[in-house]
């Protein structure tokens, strides 16, 4: 078991690559505190993970908000008696269309979700990871960070903004042995490729599947595998790296 017993936070682990990750990193050994903004969609995946001998607690929580966070980051110190791991991969999109018919209160909200969640966690986690000498930070970016596309031009610059965060973050936390890194997923079967499409049709799937060289959509399993890498002792010597999980679209 590559993470075993290590303690993580994974959040908007309701469903799709945060599901994946959650489930992936138990299976690995690890106590998972699945954080979700809905708490039926947390506890879900929590009760999924129980049920087949894993370790893991449900706490619903906004990641754009501070009090949230404290008290989820303080649920994973009370529950499992520490906290090794944090996976940024909450994250939220506006549908691909013109950019200025962005609303602002979206917009606002996509930069909340997406970059102040870095923040309100680093916030909440690094004391605790100060102290022990040792932590993680994942950040599950985009691929639209790297190659952004027309349609999802404020999406894109929120992904863009998480990476260099997350990279910057690296450089600061080394010396204090906190490592932080990247994944930049392509679109894959969540509940936001509809909005990335702009429309979920077998003409649009077939147009995006057509640009990734690999030739398909990416799978929850494909981030989780990049994610307990980082998450593992086999990652190290390893900070400020990103990742491009993408089947090739961004060569």
């Amino acid at each position: 078991m590559r993470l075993k017993d290590k303690i993580a936070i994974v959040t908007g682990a309701g469903s799709g690559f945060g599901a994946g990750i959650a489930r992936r990193f138990a299976d690995e050994g690890a106590r998972v505190v699945v954080n979700d903004l809905h708490e039926a969609m947390a506890k879900r995946t929590a009760d999924g993970i129980v049920r087949t001998g894993g370790r893991a607690a449900a706490c619903a929580a906004d990641v754009s908000r501070d009090a949230d966070v404290a008290r989820l980051v303080a649920f994973a110190l009370d529950a499992f008696g520490g906290l090794d791991v944090v996976v940024n991969n909450a994250g939220t999109t506006h549908r691909n269309q013109p950019m200025l018919d962005v609303p602002e209160d979206l917009f606002d909200r996509i930069y909340a979700v997406n970059v102040k969640s870095l923040y309100l966690t680093a916030k909440h986690a690094v004391p605790h990871f100060r102290q022990q000498k040792n932590g993680v930070f994942i950040t599950i970016a985009s691929t639209a960070g790297v190659r952004p596309r027309p349609g999802l031009t404020w999406y894109n610059g929120s992904k863009g903004a998480a990476i260099v965060t997350s990279r910057s973050m690296a450089a600061e936390l080394a010396p204090d042995h906190i490592r932080v890194n990247v994944i930049n997923p392509v679109a894959g079967e969540t509940g936001l490729l509809a909005d990335f499409m702009g429309e979920d049709t077998p003409q649009k799937r077939a147009q995006f599947i057509a640009s990734i060289p690999l030739g398909r959509l990416s799978q929850p399993a494909d981030i989780a595998t990049a994610a307990v890498f980082f998450a593992s002792d086999e990652a190290a010597f390893i900070t400020g790296a990103c990742l491009e999980v993408d089947g090739g679209r961004c060569i």
